[in-house]
């Protein structure tokens, strides 16, 4: 893999951070956030000193539904009031030199902090026309949503829920290397 070294921002343009519930156990809902900031400082040499942060205004969440969005800024989900920020901390690299492997991390939601895992792979490091290093990737969780607090139940004839526990977390990356 290219030298990946270097202080990377995430540049909001052309990343996204997305979710994906299961929705009346019969089809998907996705949404994403519009603003948040992350930054992810990479040294081949020195793996130790690799790490990533993110922070989310949670009130940024956009389903494509108004009505769905104002639900969950509300206090059945993410309680943007009282909890406006949703945070990633790295705590360990696990990346081969194809770029693949994981990053695990403290997430944050609602004041409730879990250990994450996420399934990385990093597609390379180019320079664009402008001058500016980047590098792209994805990552990938999964995660249940009740560990963090949000803890909305409403029950369907089947026995199932309107909502599923488990929700997949998906960042879509493109950083900027600074100078």
């Amino acid at each position: 893999m290219q030298n990946l070294n270097g202080t990377f921002v995430l540049d909001n343009a052309h990343t996204a951070i997305n979710f994906v519930a299961r929705h009346a156990m019969v089809t998907k809902v996705r949404g994403h956030f519009t603003d948040w900031n992350s930054t992810v400082v990479i040294d081949q040499d020195n793996p130790e000193n690799n790490k990533a942060e993110a922070v989310i205004n949670a009130a940024s969440v956009n389903t494509g539904n108004a009505d769905r969005d104002a639900h969950v800024q509300g206090e059945d989900f993410f309680d943007v009031m009282k909890f406006p920020e949703i945070t990633f901390t790295s705590t360990k690299f696990n990346l081969d030199e194809n770029g693949e492997g994981t990053v695990d991390g403290d997430l944050t939601i609602k004041g409730i902090t879990k250990p994450v895992t996420l399934d990385v792979e990093v597609f390379g490091v180019e320079e664009d026309p402008f001058g500016n290093t980047r590098v792209g990737f994805e990552a990938s969780t999964k995660v249940n949503r009740k560990d963090f607090g949000i803890d909305f139940d409403a029950p369907l004839n089947s026995g199932g829920m309107l909502v599923s526990e488990q929700v997949t977390l998906e960042v879509e990356g493109s950083g900027i290397k600074q100078a």
